[in-house]
Formats: structure tokens, C-alpha cells, sequence
């Protein structure tokens, strides 16, 4: 761990939605505890399909959320407590879905729900097939959420997992850190 790194001792909350890319969400939580940061990870329900969450609180050390209504021992609200918490809210893989339900200020789980309550800066890594990372009505809840101050990492143009090549691969967990220590060390 470099002691200078501008996440010793940040706290990033990791909202990851139902992506094929949640693969990567593990890796990044990885890199970000090697270099010092705390993670909490928020899971919804489509991205429990493409990975558990028993990976993420292994990588972590720290317990995974995924409902809105989860059993806690002292009162607080989850979604409450998590936007607090965080210095930085980061979504990895993010949906056109999520995107979506982000930009017209929906809040029907926990992830959406702890992003409608959080003041800190938020990041976003896109991953999508490239059809819908291109779709106009993608590209305008884009342009709004950047509108409003949401930093978007990526995506990449590359092979995606549906067989196309071209725009919708999730940024790598590389540039995304650097995306991350930038916000840290402002």
C-alpha cells in the first residue's frame, strides 16, 4: 500500500448493477483496498446474477448491501448511512437501465436509493452492448447526468461479451482509479 495514496483512508461506496462487466467491479474492489481505501459495496438484484456478493465482502472485508429493507442492528437506514459515509460513490458496471432510472431521479432500491440521498461526487462507468450505449435516449440521460455534475468514466470501444465490437466495454479498473484518486486528491 503507498501511505501518499490520495484513498488511504477514503471511503468509496461501489454500486454495481447487472452487467456481464460486474466481473470487473471485483477487481477494482481489489485494487482499491490495495491501495488503501475503504469499500462498501451495494449490489442490485440483476447484478447478484452475474456475481456473489460473498466475492465482494472477501475482497473488502466489509459486509455487502443489496435490499433497501435489510435487517440492521441499531437503527439507521441503510441508504441513509451508506450516502453519508461516502466520500465517493462510484458505479461499476452502470446499466443503461440504472442510468436511466438515475436520470429521472427514480428510487425503487437500495443502490438508486443511497444515489438520490448521497451528497458526494458521483462516477460513473457505463457498460452496455454498443446499440444501447448509443441510443439516443441513452445518450440524453448521458448528456443530463453530466449536465448536473456526475462524472463518466469510459466506456471503451473493444469485443463485448454479446459478440459486437465497438463502444459499451466498461472502462478498465485502471482508468477508473485514476478517475477516482483525481476526485481524492481535489
Amino acid at each position: 500500500m503507498n501511505p501518499d495514496s490520495p484513498l488511504v483512508g477514503s471511503i468509496v461506496v461501489l454500486g454495481v448493477t447487472g452487467s456481464i462487466a460486474a466481473y470487473k467491479a471485483a477487481d477494482l474492489v481489489s485494487k482499491l483496498k490495495q491501495r488503501g481505501g475503504e469499500v462498501f459495496t451495494v449490489v442490485t438484484r440483476a447484478a447478484r446474477e452475474f456475481i456473489a456478493p460473498l466475492t465482494f465482502e472477501t475482497l473488502s472485508g466489509n459486509p455487502v448491501y443489496a435490499d433497501l429493507f435489510e435487517e440492521q442492528k441499531q437503527f439507521s437506514p441503510v441508504h441513509i448511512s451508506l450516502a453519508e459515509k461516502a466520500d465517493l460513490l462510484v458505479i461499476a458496471p452502470a446499466t443503461a437501465n440504472f442510468i436511466g432510472k438515475m436520470a429521472v431521479g427514480l428510487a425503487d432500491d437500495l443502490l438508486s436509493s443511497v444515489v438520490m440521498a448521497t451528497r458526494a461526487p458521483l462516477i460513473i462507468a457505463p457498460a452496455m452492448n454498443t446499440g444501447m450505449y448509443e441510443n439516443q435516449i441513452v445518450q440524453a440521460n448521458i448528456r443530463k447526468l453530466a449536465d448536473i455534475g456526475v462524472t463518466f468514466v469510459g466506456p471503451e470501444s473493444g469485443y463485448l461479451a454479446c459478440g459486437y465490437e465497438g463502444w459499451g466495454r466498461m472502462a478498465s479498473t485502471d482508468a477508473i482509479i485514476r478517475e477516482i484518486e483525481t476526485f481524492l486528491s481535489a
